[in-house]
């Protein structure tokens, strides 16, 4: 990936350096795990462990020259200790180091990642908090229909984020094996006790079964993982978007004082980094793709997979971390217009009430047919601008419903009425409306507690 759209951190898990270093650790622990069981002199193995160094220049300049980059990486560690040398490899295929290797850069990454989606999920919950009575409309198909609350509409979000990093963390576990299992998988090379030390000494489990490779099935699933937390994103990013637009502008990015919205025209507030999440969205998803075409390789192994994975794993683990810490700094520096917000749910005189003076009909005796074509008729009225729609209704329905019934019919607090049974499932907390603090204690999260999400 571009350096544009890579967090350090990430690209310090899949740089040559830190990749050539994690093929040292496999050969080396190899080589401590022959020693183990008497193949090779404890004292070669110790000297490996002092002695061996990798340079990755000379590796790029042996790989120049044979054409395959595991050969030339160990011809260059050979270089450097000696008769020991010997012992280097000893049984090993390139699968065994590389895929082994992988598997630990996969759960750095997964790790990096898990830590920044925590952080986006402590954003939303506190904005959730915040906003938990800031009143807006709701919409489907893109128009208003009853009133929620912002706070409402990032639970949702939350909980949606929530979600993909548990389901990230299943996959970066399943993905967090390792097979030191020799040319068809089948121990004739290496025993499954040196395996056995390597994965131990990596912090990975041992594969139940493998080809010469690691089955492809497990990559796949850590990036459409991948791909569907960086859909969750984009519905996140979309929602700015749609709220920024200038006639509804009920939400707006950051903006920094000395930003430019657009070359030609200095008034324009663009929303940028919204679509910038939704850009990378598209990619992830062609990863993933990318990631299920690997699965089906032939036989027992080809290289097929390689050449992609070298380009769809970084890439995808660096755009994710990049798109979750884009949306943490929207979620957390968002500029909240709550006037044009309340401004919105009394459009036409409060019309998404129809409802609820839909349902105060039918419990008075009406059809609910006839209920239906009153209250329309009367939506319609309003929307031609004859009088706002509480207007109509009080003036058409006020000898069939009480005062009282009416007034509840248009009063906003009952659209929110219901929603701290949201707030108390997804642990969210619920703020007093005057004071602005806590009325209930957080209850700790899943996630928190180590159920299911985040990784060890």
């Amino acid at each position: 990936m571009i350096p544009r759209y890579t967090p350090a951190a990430i690209a310090a898990i899949f740089s040559d350096q830190s990749r050539l270093r994690r093929w040292l650790e496999v050969e080396l622990l190899a080589a401590e795990g022959w020693a183990a069981v008497g193949r090779i002199p404890s004292e070669a193995a110790k000297r490996l462990r002092a002695g061996a160094r990798v340079d990755p220049a000379r590796v790029a300049e042996l790989e120049a020259e044979q054409g395959h980059d595991v050969a030339a990486f160990v011809q260059a560690v050979q270089e450097t200790v000696g008769d020991e040398g010997r012992f280097f490899h000893l049984g090993l295929t390139s699968s065994d180091v590389v895929d082994t290797a992988l598997a630990t850069q996969l759960r750095d990454a997964a790790r990096q990642i898990d830590d920044d989606a925590a952080a986006l999920e402590a954003a939303l919950a506190a904005q959730a908090a915040r906003h938990r009575l800031t009143m807006m409309p709701g919409r489907t198909h893109g128009v208003h229909a009853e009133p929620l609350s912002l706070g409402v509409k990032l639970a949702n979000h939350y909980d949606e984020v929530r979600r993909g990093r548990v389901r990230l963390a299943a996959a970066a576990s399943e993905v967090s094996v390792g097979q030191v299992s020799g040319p068809v998988g089948t121990y004739t090379s290496v025993p499954p006790e040196v395996e056995e030390h390597v994965c131990r000494g990596l912090g990975l489990a041992v594969a139940d079964a493998a080809t010469q490779v690691l089955a492809r099935d497990r990559h796949a699933a850590f990036v459409a993982s991948i791909a569907i937390l960086g859909a969750s994103l984009e519905r996140l990013a979309t929602t700015v978007r749609l709220l920024q637009q200038t006639e509804v502008s009920e939400l707006e990015e950051p903006f920094a004082q000395r930003q430019k919205g657009s070359s030609a025209m200095p008034h324009k507030h663009n929303p940028v980094l919204s679509e910038r999440v939704c850009g990378m969205a598209r990619v992830l998803r062609g990863y993933a793709v990318t990631a299920m075409e690997d699965v089906a390789l032939w036989h027992e192994r080809d290289i097929s997979h390689s050449s992609a994975e070298r380009i769809v794993l970084p890439d995808s683990c660096a755009l994710l971390d990049y798109m979750i810490r884009l949306c943490t700094r929207l979620v957390t520096q968002v500029r909240v217009n709550p006037d044009k917000m309340l401004a919105d749910v009394q459009t036409l005189g409060r019309i998404t009430c129809s409802p609820r003076v839909l349902d105060a009909l039918i419990v008075a005796g009406w059809s609910r047919e006839r209920a239906y074509r009153e209250v329309q008729t009367l939506a319609e009225r309003a929307r031609r601008g004859e009088a706002g729609f509480e207007a109509l209704v009080r003036g058409q329905l006020g000898e069939v419903l009480s005062a009282e019934r009416l007034d509840a019919c248009f009063d906003l607090a009952t659209y929110l009425a219901g929603i701290d049974g949201t707030y108390r499932r997804l642990g969210l907390e619920i703020r007093d409306a005057e004071t602005g603090t806590a009325t209930e204690e957080r209850p700790q999260l899943a996630v928190e507690a180590g159920i299911g999400g985040g990784l060890a």
